[in-house]
């Protein structure tokens, strides 16, 4: 299988957030310019291993992500040059918060061949902003858009529900703003509170400022409603598009295929052939042995220490169907089929019938009128049905309770 995704990490940050537990770093005005040029020539040397090693050839799909891409400015213009030197995806992603882009910023990004980019928004609600730290204000948010759309790059919004002082009615006016502005892609995340991070530590000590699930499952569930009144729709469990305009670099982890990190505590996914092939460019990593998958995240700036995780190849089958299950369309029938040469029929047949047991999935034909009167489990897996395993609504709110039936079973 060849590696068709990149990502690269800028753990940069005006301000971090206060949630944010991502890898990412802050420094005072005067200290960052020099930190970024350090990073980016590192950056840039790792990739140009990559290019020279032949792993970006069969590239499709790039997304910078962090912390902040944007605050790095006509360096991030020159990543981009960069990588289409060695490569041509069809869809290029930038990550980028309102504060730090400029109308300079998303033209130069245009015209180096970034497609796409992926802003922070979280709410439109500026007391709401204020309480998670971020900077920026909902007038900011809103101009970012236009910014990006004037551009002629997609954007995408990501949006947080279950914020401090959050309400129903707030959430609302957000939803109706953002479609207001018509973005071309919205993720809707529910704050989670990570342990170490400032509003975890401000949670311990006022409890109202702890999510409430309820409250979150309502907002999924009207964010839901009004994105696909507007012609949104639902492709994986915490995005949004219009038709033609989904993420593909999303789809790809989501999927099982090969993806390389570029950048401190940026991951990858290998299998053992690309594994084998590309081995060299992971220093101190040791062979994949009998595993059929290799995870690996770069833990240090100039890229000369790695974590890897090996994966056996039903750990890689299970892996393969939890992931999935955060897709829309769900499990396929030819990867049930496949899995079955891999995870004994039984074990996955009662995996499957939990799920519908549990009303987490429900059986959807791939080929209408085929099939007459009712099947089973087993048919679909020993290849006798072809139908889908969907998440329905329940699946799609308790999604972690689907994921962890199909991980059990490696």
């Amino acid at each position: 299988m060849a590696v068709t995704a990149l990502y690269v990490h800028v753990p940069f940050c005006a301000q971090k957030c206060r949630y944010c537990d991502f890898d990412s770093r802050s420094f005072a005005p005067c200290d960052l310019s020099a930190a970024l040029d350090v990073y980016f020539e590192q950056l840039y040397a790792r990739l140009d291993a990559f290019g020279k090693a032949g792993a970006l050839d069969q590239i499709r799909t790039v997304y910078v992500g962090g912390g902040t891409p944007s605050l790095a400015g006509e360096r991030l213009v020159e990543l981009a040059r960069r990588i289409r030197a060695w490569c041509a995806p069809v869809e290029f992603t930038c990550e980028a918060n309102p504060e730090s882009l400029t109308a300079e910023l998303a033209a130069a990004l245009a015209k180096v061949g970034v497609t796409r980019v992926s802003l922070g928004v979280q709410t439109l609600d500026n007391t709401e902003l204020t309480a998670i730290g971020r900077i920026h204000d909902a007038d900011r948010a809103l101009a970012a858009i236009a910014t990006v759309k004037n551009a002629g790059l997609d954007v995408s919004c990501d949006l947080m529900c279950g914020l401090p002082g959050q309400t129903a009615a707030s959430w609302k006016r957000t939803l109706d703003g953002v479609l207001a502005a018509a973005p071309h892609h919205v993720s809707v995340y529910p704050l989670t509170l990570e342990e170490g991070t400032p509003l975890y530590r401000m949670a311990c000590r006022n409890e109202s400022l702890e999510p409430d699930e309820d409250f979150q499952a309502a907002c999924m569930d009207v964010a839901r409603e009004h994105l696909g009144a507007a012609g949104y729709h639902p492709y994986e469990v915490a995005s949004y598009a219009l038709d033609g305009h989904e993420c593909a670099h999303n789809i790809a982890y989501w999927t099982g295929r090969g993806y390389l990190g570029l950048g401190r505590s940026a991951a990858g996914m290998l299998d053992a052939e690309d594994f084998d092939r590309l081995a060299g460019l992971f220093p101190g990593v040791s062979s994949r042995g009998d595993s059929c998958r290799v995870r690996l995240v770069q833990r240090n700036d100039d890229a000369t220490a790695f974590e890897a995780e090996y994966l056996s190849q039903r750990e890689a089958a299970a892996e393969d169907l939890m992931l999935a299950c955060r897709m829309t369309r769900g499990i396929a029938s030819d990867l049930l089929v496949r899995t079955a040469c891999v995870i004994p029929t039984g074990e996955l047949t009662a995996a499957c019938d939990r799920a519908l047991e549990l009303g987490l999935v429900t059986w959807v034909p791939e080929t209408l009128g085929v099939h007459e009167g009712p099947f089973t489990s087993a048919d679909v897996v020993a290849g006798y049905v072809r139908a889908r395993l969907a998440p329905t609504h329940l699946g799609w709110l308790d999604g972690n309770v689907l994921f962890e039936l199909f991980w059990d079973l490696a």
